[in-house]
């Protein structure tokens, strides 16, 4: 079997996730700051430490200002709602996923502007044309830091220069890049990361997070939810500091230790041979879709560009089709569709029927790649 689904959720991962997800069950197994018993206080530091290797991998400044979510969709809108007010404006890209247009055409709707700046058809995002939407009222910049449809990376550092010279906070996604490509909130002048740690940083589902820039403001901040935190117990008002602010209920500790190993497991590695090796794979796949008749290929063609994932299209056959037969006659696990991603796939050109996306990952192989060209291949030849 040849798993190119990573884009949507990594596979397999790292043993030592496994070990420490069981690890943490047969150990550990209670509530993190909610007593004081040894067990107690184990999973508190367990989640006080995985904020801390989160922090450090994104150069963040503060692992107290890390607030854990479930998901990069929970964190985007926990920034969003949590942030913008009626009457202000936010300035975002046509290459975003649904966890970023939802949330921001419901706050439309609620007297929130919003500005989608058009990227090009290869999912390339005009920094100049993102500096041009600012206007009086802009407070907010937000984007993704890489497609998830054809990977393409946009020019964070260069949007961050902007967001900075006009006092504005920049709130990037980064989904599709968090242990795939070198991430540095202070070099990049992010104010707000949303990560998720289900795909690049090979951890459980379950797991994500915002983290706070001290520019920051959360004076009138509203988190999603309200509720038991384990501090200031003795009132019913909400705690106005992070991370408890955003962190009602009890905390996914056991996917918060699996993550923790895996983002150990990440720096061991080095992310920048991560990437240069799925740089290989993904452009020795580019190269050999686009040698095989009747195969288009979306994005930039450039790996150096863009994340491992690749979208294409077999011309006589729908994207859905070539999904179920890469499956069932070759075991090749990919996604087809729309990727939860409209705006994105109306950009290049590929709504509403999407694309055939091989989401590379870290634990494929030169011989996966030459397998899924040649099964590719077959296919394309019996709709000619």
């Amino acid at each position: 079997m040849i798993y190119f689904d990573n884009a949507a959720t990594s596979w397999p991962k790292p043993p030592v996730v496994v070990e420490a997800i069981t690890g943490f069950l047969n150990n550990t197994g209670a509530s993190p700051g909610r007593s004081g018993h040894r067990l107690a206080v184990e999973a508190s530091r367990i989640v006080y430490d995985t904020r801390e290797v989160l922090t450090q991998l994104f150069n963040g400044t503060d692992p107290l200002r890390l607030a854990f979510t479930q998901n990069v969709t929970e964190a985007l809108n926990l920034a969003l709602r949590g942030l913008l007010h009626p009457g202000e404006h936010i300035i975002t890209s046509s290459m975003e996923h649904n966890a970023m247009m939802r949330p921001l055409r419901a706050l439309e709707k609620q007297g929130v502007e919003v500005t989608v700046v058009p990227c090009s058809p290869e999912g390339l995002l005009d920094a100049a044309q993102v500096e041009a939407a600012v206007r009086p009222g802009t407070k907010m910049i937000a984007a993704n830091h890489a497609s998830n449809v054809v990977g393409t990376l946009l020019p964070i550092t260069d949007i961050g220069r902007i967001a900075r010279r006009y006092e504005l906070l920049f709130l990037v996604d980064t989904a599709q890049t968090a242990g795939a490509y070198p991430i540095d909130m202070q070099d990049s002048h992010i104010d707000l990361l949303a990560f998720t740690g289900h795909k690049a940083l090979y951890g459980p589902t379950g797991t994500g997070g915002l983290i706070f820039g001290e520019r920051v403001n959360l004076a009138g901040f509203e988190p999603l939810k309200r509720g038991g935190t384990g501090s200031r117990s003795e009132t019913e008002e909400q705690p106005g500091f992070l991370p408890d602010l955003c962190e009602s209920g009890t905390l996914n500790a056991v996917g918060l230790a699996g993550l923790k190993a895996s983002v150990e497991w990440l720096r061991g590695n080095g992310i920048a041979a991560i990437r240069q090796h799925e740089s290989e794979l993904a452009q020795r796949l580019i190269d050999g879709l686009r040698d095989i008749p009747g195969i288009t290929v979306y994005g930039t063609h450039d790996a150096a560009c863009q994340t491992a994932t690749v979208s294409f299209n077999i011309a006589g056959l729908e994207p859905s089709e070539v999904g179920e037969r890469l499956d069932s006659e070759y075991a090749i696990m990919c996604r087809v569709g729309l990727h939860c991603a409209p705006a994105a796939h109306k950009t290049i050109g590929t709504f509403p029927a999407g694309t055939v996306r091989f989401g590379l990952g870290t634990f494929n192989t030169h011989a996966d790649i030459d397998a899924a060209l040649a099964a590719v291949s077959a296919l394309a030849r019996q709709t000619q």
